[in-house]
């Protein structure tokens, strides 16, 4: 399944809280992107169809929850980013990315031990 970066903002909204009512989800995301009702309503009935959210009435109104993990996204879309621009491959994209922009001191340090505790593991 693939979430667009527009429904991501209303996953965002509901990974941070659930459940949310339509307003409470037009309210969390809808200035910040400048979107009106019908366009947070659009967006939550997409991800109904893609079965990324549930639907249950609770007080007579309408509560959405997460059926998708955020741990279950973010691995599925980090794998299709090294998949279309990497070839699969872990160790290109790191070093485009170091080569690209300054590394701050913790993230290199970061990098080193997460190479370290890689190698450990291997042994």
């Amino acid at each position: 399944m693939h979430i667009t970066a527009a429904e991501s903002q209303i996953m965002d909204a509901l990974w941070r809280r659930e459940p949310l009512t339509t307003d409470e989800i037009v309210a969390e995301v809808g200035p910040a992107q400048g979107w009106g009702d019908a366009t947070v309503k659009t967006l939550i009935n997409r991800l109904l169809k893609k079965k990324a959210l549930k639907s249950e009435k609770v007080g007579g109104r309408h509560c959405y929850r997460p059926l998708v993990a955020r741990a279950d996204y973010v691995q599925a879309e980090s794998q299709g980013l090294l998949d279309r621009l990497f070839d699969g491959q872990l160790a290109p994209m790191v070093a485009h990315f170091a080569k690209t922009r300054t590394l701050k001191p913790e993230e290199l340090a970061r990098l080193k031990k997460l190479i370290s505790e890689l190698d450990d593991d291997d042994r």
